[in-house]
C-alpha cells in the first residue's frame, strides 16, 4: 500500500514554486569536484550566509566571537537558528527551518519539510537502522520501484550514498530537510516500528506509527476491533492531522478494493490515505461508538456528533453522517471549530455595501429573511454570526436544525426528529407556543414548512431560513414553486442573501499578475461597471499553503432587499428576469460582481470566482 502523495512537501527556496514529482527530479546530490565534502560546519556556513547576503558583517563578527568559546553537540543550523540572526535584506529571523531552506538552494537539492502520514514507517525500519540513520543523519522518506528519496541536513556528506544505492539497487535521490524535523521523526518511526513488531510476535496490537502499520495489523488478525488499541490510536492521529491541514471535512469512502480518505482544505476535497476495507470498517465503527451511534446498525444513514481537543487544546465539536454504500459505510465528519465557525459580522467579509444593508436587515421587527446557496457555502456561519449579535439578554431566540450544526449557549436550540414525527414545520409550529422573538428554521423544503414560516413572521416574528438556490432572486421563485402565494411572499419575505466561498491567495508566496487589468475585469462583469484600482495576484505555491497557493476562504455576497418596486414585480405571478432586472436597480451586486472585487483587491483569482459565481448577466 502507497501514500496518494509524496512523504512531505517539496520545492525550491525563496519563494519559487514548483510541483513535487518536478522537485524529485532534481539531481541526487550537488557532488561537482569543487563542492565541499563531509559534514557542516558553523564557520563555513556563517562564511556562506554573509557571502550570499544573508547577513551582515556585523553578524558575522557577532556569531564568530560568541561561538568561539567553545564547541557543541547541536546541529550547526540548529545552533545558528538560535542565535538570533535575522535576513540582511527584509528582516526576516533566521531560525533552523529558514537556514535549512537556504542550505537547500545553495546545495541545488529540494527542501522538504517532512509528512508522517505519508511516509512508510515499516519500509523506513526495514531499510536501515536507527544507528546508520543517526550516525549521518538521513531517513528514507520516499519509495519508487527504482528510487528512494532520502532525506539529510548534511547535504554535502554523501559517501553513505554509494553504500545505500548498492545495498538497495536503487537510485537515491537527496531533499534537504530541517535537522529538527529528521532528529524528531528518526526517535519517532523505528521506536514506534520496533514496538509494533514487538507487539506482533506476542499478538498484541501495539502502538500504531501510521496507516501502513495498521494495515499490516490488519492483515495479521485478519479482523479489527473498534476498541484495538491501534485503531484508537489511528483515529486520534487523523483527528489531529486533520486539524493541522486545516481540513473542514473528512471523508472516509469504502471503495472495493482499498477505501479512501480525504479532507476538504479551502472548499477542496484532496485524497490523504488509502488502506484495505478491514481497516476502515474498524475506523468508522470507533468513530460510531465515540458519536453515540449504533455500532451494529450498518444498513441506515445515522447522525452523531462529537467533541475532541485540537492540536493547540481547544475542544472543537464535529459532526458525524454515515451513509450505506455498495462497499460499506461512508463517513463523513464536519469539523466546527468554533475559532472559524462563529465569527463577528464585521468578519464575514461583507463588502461596505452590502454590510450597512444586512445589518438595517437583520434589525426589522418581523419578517422573514433567507440565506441562500449551495451545501459548504457558509450559510450556517452567516446565521450564527448574525443570530449570535442578535441574541441578548432582552430577546428569545429559538432554533430548528437537521441536524443542530454547533451547539450555541445563547440560542435555545431544538433537533428535528423525523422518526418521532417532529419536522420542521412541527418544530415551527411548537416554537411558536415557546414565545419567541427571533427564529431560525434550518432549511424550508415543503410547503408545509414555509406556511408555518410565513404565519410566524405575520404574527410579529423574525424568522431567518435557508433555501438551496443559485441566487437570491430565485429564492422567491423557489417559494412560488413550492406553492407559497405571491401576496404572501410580499407580505412576509423582507430579503434574501445569496452566497459563495471563494479561496483566498497565500498572502505568503501570492505575486502581481501583469496579465489582469481594468479592462480585463470590466469585460467579465458586464453590464455593471468597476471603479478603483486593479491589484490583482496570482497563485504561487509554498510551504504555508502546502504548494496551492491558496489559504483559506472569504465571503462573496449578494444580498436582494424586498421593497415597494421588487414587490410590484411579484405580482401577478414573479419572473425571474424581471425581479432581477429590479433587483439591479435597486441596489443589488450579484455574486460575479462580488468576486471580481475580490480579484481587484488582489483576495482571490479570476478562476476561482469563475468557478464558484454564476454568470447570471446572460438574459437581462
Amino acid at each position: 500500500m502507497s501514500a496518494s502523495r509524496g512523504a512531505g512537501t517539496t520545492r525550491r527556496p525563496a519563494g519559487r514554486s514548483q510541483d513535487v514529482d518536478q522537485a524529485m527530479k532534481v539531481s541526487t546530490a550537488f557532488r561537482p569536484d569543487t563542492a565541499p565534502h563531509g559534514k557542516l560546519q558553523w564557520q563555513q556556513l556563517v562564511k556562506w550566509l554573509l557571502e550570499d547576503g544573508q547577513i551582515t558583517a556585523e553578524d558575522h563578527r557577532r556569531i564568530e566571537q560568541r561561538f568561539a568559546a567553545g564547541a557543541s553537540s547541536q546541529h550547526p543550523l540548529v545552533r545558528l537558528g538560535g542565535a538570533g540572526l535575522a535576513r540582511a535584506s527584509d528582516g526576516r529571523t533566521l531560525d533552523a527551518e529558514a537556514l535549512t531552506e537556504w542550505l537547500a538552494g545553495r546545495a541545488k537539492l529540494p527542501y522538504l519539510r517532512i509528512d508522517p502520514l505519508k511516509v512508510d514507517v515499516g519500509r523506513v525500519a526495514d531499510f536501515m537502522s536507527i544507528t546508520y540513520a543517526e550516525a549521518h543523519r538521513v531517513l528514507p522518506v520516499q519509495f519508487a520501484l527504482n528510487e528512494i528519496t532520502v532525506a539529510t541536513c548534511e547535504p554535502f556528506d554523501t559517501e553513505w550514498v554509494a553504500e545505500i544505492e548498492a545495498h538497495a539497487r536503487k537510485t537515491v535521490r537527496l531533499v534537504v530537510a530541517s535537522p529538527l524535523e529528521l532528529q524528531r521523526y528518526t526517535t519517532e518511526f523505528f521506536t514506534l516500528a520496533k514496538s509494533v513488531r514487538a507487539a506482533q510476535k506476542q499478538g498484541e496490537t501495539g502502538a500504531i506509527a501510521s496507516f501502513e502499520q495498521l494495515v499490516e495489523l490488519g492483515k495479521a488478525k485478519g479482523t479489527l476491533d473498534a476498541n484495538d488499541q491501534g485503531v484508537v490510536q489511528v483515529v486520534d492521529w487523523l483527528w489531529q492531522y486533520a486539524f493541522d491541514q486545516r481540513a473542514s471535512d473528512i471523508h472516509l469512502e469504502p471503495r472495493r478494493e482499498m477505501g479512501a480518505i480525504r479532507f476538504r482544505i479551502d472548499g477542496v476535497l484532496h485524497t490523504v490515505y488509502q488502506l484495505p476495507p478491514t481497516v476502515m470498517n474498524a475506523m468508522t465503527s470507533r468513530i460510531k461508538l465515540l458519536g453515540r451511534m449504533d455500532v451494529v446498525e450498518k444498513r441506515r444513514p445515522q447522525d452523531g456528533r462529537i467533541k475532541v481537543r485540537n492540536p493547540r487544546g481547544d475542544e472543537v465539536e464535529m459532526r458525524l453522517s454515515t451513509l450505506p454504500t455498495a462497499f460499506g459505510e461512508k463517513l463523513v465528519m464536519r469539523i466546527f471549530d468554533p475559532e472559524t465557525t462563529v465569527k463577528d459580522v464585521s468578519g464575514l467579509g461583507f463588502a461596505s455595501h452590502d454590510a450597512e444593508r444586512w445589518s438595517t436587515l437583520v434589525a426589522q421587527p418581523h419578517g422573514i429573511i433567507l440565506v441562500t446557496g449551495p451545501t459548504g457555502s457558509g450559510k450556517t456561519t452567516t446565521l450564527y454570526s448574525t443570530l449570535k449579535k442578535l441574541a441578548t439578554d432582552e430577546v428569545n431566540v429559538c432554533t430548528v436544525e437537521d441536524p443542530i450544526e454547533m451547539i450555541e449557549p445563547s440560542f435555545n436550540q431544538t433537533q428535528v426528529q423525523q422518526a418521532l414525527d417532529l419536522g420542521f414545520a412541527d418544530g415551527l409550529r411548537a416554537l411558536m407556543r415557546q414565545d419567541p422573538d427571533i427564529i431560525m428554521v434550518g432549511e424550508i423544503r415543503d410547503l408545509e414548512t414555509a406556511e408555518m414560516a410565513i404565519q410566524a413572521a405575520l404574527t410579529g416574528h423574525l424568522v431567518f431560513s435557508t433555501l438551496h438556490t443559485n441566487d437570491s432572486p430565485s429564492a422567491i421563485t423557489r417559494l412560488t414553486d413550492l406553492g407559497v402565494p405571491a401576496y404572501l411572499i410580499s407580505a412576509t419575505v423582507i430579503g434574501v442573501l445569496a452566497q459563495r466561498l471563494v479561496r483566498m491567495l497565500c498572502p505568503a508566496c501570492k505575486q502581481r499578475d501583469d496579465s489582469v487589468d481594468a479592462e480585463h475585469l470590466q469585460e467579465l462583469v458586464k453590464p455593471w461597471r468597476l471603479s478603483g484600482a486593479v491589484k490583482a495576484y496570482k497563485p504561487v505555491g509554498c510551504l504555508d499553503c502546502r504548494m496551492t497557493g491558496y489559504r483559506g476562504r472569504a465571503g462573496l455576497f449578494e444580498l436582494l432587499l424586498i421593497n415597494e418596486p421588487i414587490k410590484a414585480a411579484l405580482h401577478p405571478t414573479p419572473d425571474l428576469r424581471a425581479l432581477r432586472r429590479h433587483a439591479i436597480k435597486e441596489g443589488l451586486r450579484p455574486l460575479r460582481m462580488a468576486g471580481m472585487m475580490k480579484v481587484a483587491e488582489g483576495v482571490t483569482t479570476i478562476d476561482e470566482v469563475l468557478r464558484c459565481t454564476p454568470a447570471w448577466a446572460e438574459g437581462m
